[in-house]
């Protein structure tokens, strides 16, 4: 414990370290997995849980292509890479065996920033894939040729999980959030003259919204531009911050929607404003993915804290789906309404059939 406590004080922490710091986290992903492999998943009436594919290291963030396959980013066995991206077919065969499938591996960038990609998107006219760092300032672009490029730089703070979406236009809406700490690690910290302004000025959540086809330079500059919300970037004397948006979603049409760090669902409106549609039960609400099926139900997997998968209907009101899953993860919808969950913590994906939503 003391070798502990003296790697973490180390400013450049030797071979060792290094190996301890392996250690556990190897020895908390096993407790982990012994924990959700004691509890199996508890699934409501009417549901069907199938699982889809096992031997899938870490699977962290889940999408479905324009031809129904399933994308999954995966940070891997041994975590040397900042993804591993599997392209699987679930119409045949299942469970499939992926310990020997084909895969993609994004090595680390130059330099000191090892940063790991936290969460996805795929665009479904190119197939290109939209990768964001996990806790990092920046969004790649991952085209169909594997040609992979800066996309959008200049964030103060993206979360891992669903901090990325598409929506049906193929707009980009991103997740960020700006506070003094923030703007401190920035990539791009604002200058002195600027800076000066925004200690006194607004402290949350940050929303954009881009069009890959819009023919602006590359990579664009997240920092430079007007945020889709808040409209006003100024905070009304005692007014408190708003708490963290987590996870994104696109709604059929123009909507958007929003879950944040207290488990409160809300639509953004064509005004940019926030219109509360649910409170989901309470918990510990971390690396919190969402989706939408066509119909406009939403899907929440919950994460690691919370262990359950939650579904919203457009009138707001809330289902529990499945509980006791093994750290889910990412999360995605297919055209027939299916619902796809990687749980993290057991290596796999599981599919969930969906009975019909019964009107509200």
């Amino acid at each position: 414990m003391k070798s502990v406590r003296a790697c973490v004080r180390a400013r450049e922490p030797s071979t060792r370290c290094f190996k301890l710091s392996r250690l556990a986290t190897t020895l908390v992903a096993v407790l982990g997995t012994l924990g959700s492999v004691a509890a199996q998943p508890r699934v409501a009436p009417d549901w069907r849980l199938e699982v889809v594919a096992t031997q899938i290291p870490r699977p962290a963030q889940l999408a479905i292509a324009a031809s129904g396959n399933l994308i999954v980013l995966s940070h891997g066995w041994r975590g040397d890479a900042a993804a591993e991206i599997f392209d699987l077919d679930p119409a045949g065969s299942l469970p499939l065996d992926v310990s020997r499938a084909p895969r993609v591996v994004i090595p680390f960038a130059g330099g000191p920033r090892r940063t790991v990609f936290g969460s996805l998107a795929v665009d479904p006219r190119t197939g290109d894939l939209f990768l964001g760092e996990e806790n990092g300032n920046r969004i790649s672009r991952l085209a169909a040729g594997r040609r992979m490029h800066d996309f959008a730089v200049g964030l103060q703070h993206l979360v891992g999980g669903g901090a990325i979406a598409l929506d049906a236009r193929g707009r980009l809406v991103v997740l960020d959030y700006t506070s003094p700490e923030t703007r401190q690690r920035s990539e791009s910290p604002l200058p002195p003259s600027l800076e000066e302004i925004a200690g006194d000025g607004y402290q949350g959540p940050l929303v954009f919204r881009l069009d890959p086809r819009d023919g602006a330079p590359l990579p664009r500059r997240l920092d430079l531009l007007p945020p889709l919300f808040p409209r006003a970037w100024t905070t009304q004397p005692g007014e408190e911050p708003l708490s963290r948006f987590i996870s994104v979603a696109a709604l059929p049409g123009e909507g958007v929607l929003l879950l944040d760090s207290l488990g409160q669902l809300f639509r953004l409106t064509p005004e940019s404003r926030l219109a509360r549609v649910a409170r989901l039960p309470a918990g510990h609400f971390h690396r919190t993915n969402m989706a939408v099926a066509p119909d406009g139900t939403a899907y929440v997997s919950s994460g690691f804290h919370i262990r359950g998968l939650y579904r919203v209907s457009a009138a707001g009101v809330v289902e529990s789906i499945a509980r006791e899953l093994g750290d889910p993860a990412g999360i995605a919808v297919d055209r027939d309404g299916a619902v796809y969950v990687a749980e993290t913590a057991l290596h796999r994906i599981v599919r969930l059939t969906t009975p019909p939503a019964s009107p509200r």
